[in-house]
């Protein structure tokens, strides 16, 4: 039975994907920092779809709580606990608003949460995947500064992996929150497209995949807007005019139940960006800067030095 682990999977887009998975006979690695409400969200999977459902405690904003829940899930595989993975899906994310914040590590929590995190945690579990893996990172349309989505909360910004972390600015500019997280998000494809081309170049079959779910207003993206405002925006009326100036809308259930499809389904390819709009999932370009290729590799070197990957730490498959 195949095992699949992934972050931020006891809310939102995310508990619908493990809901879906569960359904289809899926076990469950269940990763993130709230342990209560990961132990409740696993024994109702359990109850309901008689699945194996594991727990693992860890922030993905703090590097040293990935690489303990790394080594270990590493344990539990070499334990037979659970089995060696299906797939990494790489979902957890949020916004923040005002000025930056940051990590125990000293990084822009934005940058930490949304993409940096999670390159440590694929470097760290990549060679604990099945020979035909997969991880799909949960992007967002709004990383497409050429696009509606990508206008509405903050252009996107050519990512510089140090300023980004270490002061969350552009140049000598303070990034606002909007333009971070759409950056964040442009790391997320850019290194989705990176981890895709090494893979291939070792010749490995593990997929690497991005992923829009469309803009959800029931999730914890919105977590610091008050409750009122979060209402509104989730209304029939603010999203049919969100629609009709061409923002893309996803729907909780479906948009879950489509991360869940591109988890296990054979009918997706590696390397690609799919987007969950009008009802359906959809293949499509995303920004024009995602195909940069030495953009990619500088963040993927730049991105090794920030979290201080080690020699020992370093993937076998990618070496």
């Amino acid at each position: 039975m195949p095992t699949i682990l992934i972050t931020g999977g006891h809310s939102g887009i995310g508990l619908e994907c493990v809901k879906e998975l569960a359904a289809r006979g899926v076990d469950i690695v269940l990763a993130g920092r709230d342990l209560a409400r990961l132990d409740e969200t696993a024994a109702a999977l359990r109850l309901r779809c008689g699945v194996k459902v594991t727990t693992l405690g860890m922030d993905v904003s703090c590097l040293g709580s990935i690489r303990e829940a790394a080594a270990q899930c590493r344990r539990m595989i070499e334990s037979g606990e659970i089995g060696r993975l299906q797939a990494i899906l790489c979902n957890a994310g949020a916004t923040f608003r005002g000025e930056p914040s940051y990590t125990k590590d000293g990084y822009e929590l934005t940058f930490a949460t949304n993409y940096l995190g999670h390159f440590l945690l694929v470097q760290l579990l990549i060679d604990s995947l099945e020979e035909d893996g997969r991880v799909v990172f949960t992007a967002s349309g709004t990383h497409d500064p050429d696009t509606t989505d990508g206008k509405f909360i903050g252009r996107a910004v050519k990512p510089d992996a140090f300023a980004l972390a270490k002061t969350g600015l552009d140049g000598n500019k303070r990034l606002p929150g909007g333009k971070r997280y759409t950056t964040s998000k442009l790391c997320v494809v850019l290194h989705a497209y990176e981890l895709d081309r090494r893979l291939k170049a070792a010749g490995l079959r593990i997929s690497s995949i991005a992923y829009d779910p469309g803009a959800i207003a029931a999730t914890g993206l919105l977590r610091d807007v008050p409750g009122p405002a979060r209402a509104m925006i989730g209304s029939r009326p603010v999203r049919w005019l969100m629609k009709r100036v061409g923002l893309t809308l996803g729907d909780l259930v479906q948009s879950g139940r489509a991360l869940a499809h591109l988890a296990v389904s054979s009918d997706v390819l590696s390397g690609r960006y799919y987007q969950w709009k009008d009802g359906a999932l959809h293949e499509r370009r995303s920004a024009d800067l995602t195909y940069d290729q030495m953009l990619a590799e500088a963040l993927w070197r730049d991105s090794r030095t920030l979290v201080q990957l080690s020699p020992e730490e370093e993937p076998e498959r990618l070496k």
